[in-house]
């Protein structure tokens, strides 16, 4: 089956590079393109004619949240509640346990995977909180998340995720990492099964990895297993490392290594590795301050950094610089890793901050970020057929409404969209040949039933912070509203009464 789509501007790729198409036409066969530019006069036996659109490739989130977004309660917590925001050593020892049910985590997995379908994310890596599980994800969690997953039609790049250990209080009130080494064993023997799993299914879109957590949940002897298996098996690793303090310090004070190190050390860095965040290095102020190597290691090893600016931005941190890691060589992609999974949004937020960072206008401009957001998540992903509309590759595509008048007027489509608009302007995505997403819906999701279910579940995860927390501050002491409902205050008394008591 042949189909075309049509839009005033189409984001094609030529001789290395996009370039824009006026009033352009993309057409696929199958799950390949067979023709992009203008004035396609050939056969179709299904044509969408979108108008004042952008089709462009479809967007590569790789660390794109797929469970309940804790952003919206965490991301803001003063210095008295922060610690309530992890697990009690006790909690850990003596009361760890499910939220939610098996069942629950599908169904909050389906909400996730809906959000990213209709942001225009048609490839993703998943990335889930386990704060609300007894520990980290199973081999069934993740294999019925690949069914989901298959049902919608995104491409997935998936694994369980894995962890010897987890960040913990102590009863002093300090941050250390509670070790459960078994736990460990047992969460890397089920990635690899999911590997095995994953070539059984020989489905193009469900492909294994290996996704261990934190760098510091990892003891030493599970970064070197792991990075052994993704050796053996050639595999890629996805491990969020370089993004914190509390990382920086436990490490150094463990092994007396930086985390960079402690991936040579271990073998880590020399396999298929894409970093989240990678915000931490020796040029960035909150550690060094100065350029002493670290971008170099990065580039020599041709590790992936997945930057994610909105959230990081969110947390109060930003990338020291994108036009730093861009230039050093390092492969840059993008990932949203928190609600909503927005990468138009994450765009427009890095080309801003870079701005400030580097101190000039053009530090990181808007089509840096958009090769980042599709070939750049290609090139992580050792897919050349991915994240860009060319004759030959994978008929992956989205396309962004820009008709509407609070779009202001067009200069460029690519800079009008990330200045004026968010990943919600997406109408259309297909992937590999397959329409996920038509005038905005997603087919077979009653997104109103999903939406009511994951409010429900949030309360739950909510509230269940509480029995976490050291001091078993209840869910209003931990989160209070920015402003207190009206109905929590003490009545007010009317002014004539409050007249005629002071005359009392």
């Amino acid at each position: 089956m042949r189909t075309r789509f049509s839009a005033e501007f189409v984001l094609g790729h030529e001789a290395g590079q996009h370039v824009l198409i006026r009033n352009g036409d993309v057409v696929y066969e199958d799950s390949r393109i067979v023709y992009v530019g203008p004035d396609y006069e050939g056969p179709a036996d299904e044509s969408f004619d979108l108008g004042r659109s952008l089709i462009t490739p479809g967007l590569i989130d790789l660390d794109a949240l797929t469970d309940i977004d804790h952003l919206l309660i965490d991301s803001w917590a003063s210095a008295d509640r922060v610690n309530g925001l992890q697990w009690s050593e006790d909690y850990f020892r003596n009361r760890r346990t499910d939220v939610f049910t098996a069942q629950e985590r599908q169904t909050i997995r389906k909400y996730a995977l809906v959000q990213l379908a209709l942001h225009g994310v048609t490839t993703y890596m998943p990335i889930a909180s386990e704060i609300h599980s007894a520990w980290a994800e199973s081999f069934e969690e993740l294999a019925e998340m690949a069914e989901t997953s298959r049902q919608i039609g995104l491409r997935g790049y998936l694994g369980p995720a894995y962890r010897s250990g987890v960040n913990v209080v102590r009863p002093d009130g300090k941050r250390d990492v509670a070790f459960d080494e078994e736990q460990g064993r047992t969460g890397l023997a089920d990635a690899v099964r999911f590997l095995d799993h994953a070539e059984e299914l020989a489905d193009p879109l469900v492909n294994g990895v290996l996704l261990p957590c934190r760098i510091e949940t990892l003891t030493a002897d599970l970064l070197r297993a792991t990075a052994a298996i993704a050796h053996e098996r050639h595999a890629l690793v996805r491990l969020h490392c370089l993004q914190g303090a509390t990382e920086r310090e436990l490490l150094q004070r463990w092994y007396g290594l930086t985390p960079l190190q402690l991936l040579q050390q271990t073998g880590l860095i020399r396999e298929r590795l894409l970093i989240p965040h990678g915000i931490f290095v020796d040029r960035n102020p909150l550690v060094d301050g100065d350029d002493r190597g670290d971008l170099q290691t990065l580039a020599d090893a041709r590790v992936t950094i997945i930057h994610c600016p909105l959230t990081s931005l969110r947390y109060g941190m930003a990338l020291d610089s994108f036009a730093a890691f861009r230039d050093a060589g390092i492969n840059l992609c993008l990932g949203t890793d928190s609600f909503p999974p927005d990468l138009i949004r994450g765009m427009d937020t890095g080309v801003q901050l870079a701005k400030l960072i580097d101190g000039k206008l053009d530090a990181a401009p808007a089509e840096h970020y958009f090769e980042a957001a599709t070939v750049g998540g290609a090139r992580a992903l050792d897919r050349p057929d991915l994240g860009k509309l060319e004759v030959g590759a994978q008929a992956d595509l989205v396309a962004f409404a820009l008709d509407d008048i609070r779009d202001g007027v067009i200069d460029d489509p690519i800079r009008t969209l990330l200045l004026s608009g968010t990943a919600r302007q997406a109408t259309h995505s297909v992937v590999a040949g397959r329409l996920v997403m038509r005038d905005g819906r997603i087919p077979g999701i009653d997104v109103q039933a999903l939406k009511d279910e994951a409010q429900r579940l949030f309360t739950t995860m909510r509230d269940a912070y509480s029995d976490r927390d050291t001091e078993r501050r209840t869910p209003g002491q931990l989160f209070p509203p920015a402003f207190p409902y009206a109905r929590d205050r003490a009545p007010a008394v009317p002014r004539d009464r409050e007249r005629a008591g002071s005359h009392g």
